[in-house]
């Protein structure tokens, strides 16, 4: 399958083209740039890739699928012309300034009768799968309460003003994962910290707790500004505890200039020294890392597209995230909690 990416800011160069490249069965056919600095990245990193400056041009030279990653605010528009012109498309997250516009990417999507999938692909981060694997294996038993924490020292890239913050940014992924992990939301309540910028209100940092339709209470919180990196599960059940203190391991490594084409047997593993404790009554013991495999999404993707399969995170998923972040914004201004009961 020939997908082309149209944006190669952060996400593009470090999220997307990476994993694309190491995914089987999916050639990187372009990308759309157009700032001088960005196609001279492009021709660094990838020489000899086709660049197009818009993705109709894109299109025309001929791709079967395409990644919108470019900013939010574009990213509406951008979804709607490839979808129209009949390609499978995957968008970034947020997937939609609401929940209200995601269904109508997703209504259009079914009526050209393409795939649309979201690129939450933090549900193959090494912490998440190695917590799946526990949360499979039913150890824990009856599964109470869980706290995600994502604490990251990196104030350069908070997106700044109302239609950026960390809500929608990390938000969006750690939400989702607690969805993926534990079913639907009967129940959020949220606060944000929030600071002035030139661009407006920004929220800098967030902890959002939710209420399962299963009876699992979930938090999930996370900073960008207060100099403080770390990443903990902390999953309480019936018959003991799961903790872990994991890396954003794939995330470093592609941040270290480090590819998964350069050892995709080896690459999203955990050293054993950061490995999760299960504590039960039989004792405490190490969780062996899981692979982490962001090039798993992409393959996914290519197999919905070919043969009529889900996709890895379906329109249905990315829209009940939005709601559950619409709804914490709202409790977070309001003060209260916000039942999203039918």
């Amino acid at each position: 399958m020939k997908i082309g990416l149209v944006g190669y800011g952060t996400g593009g160069r470090h999220f997307h083209a990476p994993f694309i490249m190491a995914a089987e069965g999916i050639e990187l056919a372009g990308i759309v740039a157009r700032s001088e600095s960005k196609i001279a990245q492009i021709e660094t990193d990838y020489p000899g890739l086709p660049i197009y400056a818009s993705l109709p041009e894109m299109l025309a030279a001929g791709v079967d699928a395409v990644t919108i990653t470019t900013p939010p605010e574009t990213r509406r528009e951008l979804v709607l012309e490839a979808i129209e012109a009949g390609v499978h498309v995957v968008a970034d997250k947020p997937f939609a300034p609401s929940a209200e516009v995601a269904r109508e990417l997703d209504a259009a999507a079914k009526a050209k009768g393409v795939v649309l999938s979201v690129f939450h692909n933090r549900r193959c981060d090494t912490d998440v799968r190695t917590l799946k694997g526990v949360l499979d294996g039913g150890e824990l038993g009856k599964i109470w309460r869980v706290h995600s924490r994502m604490d990251m020292d990196d104030p350069a890239t908070l997106e700044l003003g109302p239609s950026g913050g960390l809500l929608r940014d990390m938000g969006s992924h750690v939400i989702d994962q607690m969805v993926w992990l534990f079913g639907p939301v009967a129940s959020v309540s949220a606060h944000l910290d929030m600071i002035e910028s030139e661009a407006g209100p920004t929220d800098a940092g967030f902890v959002v707790s939710m209420r399962h339709k299963n009876g699992v209470f979930s938090q999930v919180s996370s900073s960008k500004l207060n100099k403080f990196a770390e990443n903990t599960y902390r999953v309480y059940g019936e018959n003991g505890c799961y903790l872990s203190y994991m890396t954003d391991v794939q995330t470093l490594a592609i941040f270290a200039d480090k590819r998964p084409l350069d050892d995709l047997k080896g690459w999203g593993y955990e050293v054993e020294e950061n490995w999760p404790e299960l504590r039960t009554a039989s004792g405490v013991r190490k969780v062996p890392s899981e692979q982490g495999r962001y090039h798993d999404y992409h393959e996914a993707f290519a197999k919905a597209c070919k043969t009529g399969t889900p996709p890895p995170v379906p329109p249905s998923d990315a829209i009940e995230a939005l709601r559950i972040l619409d709804a914490a914004r709202i409790s977070a201004t309001e003060h209260r909690d916000v039942s999203l009961l039918d």
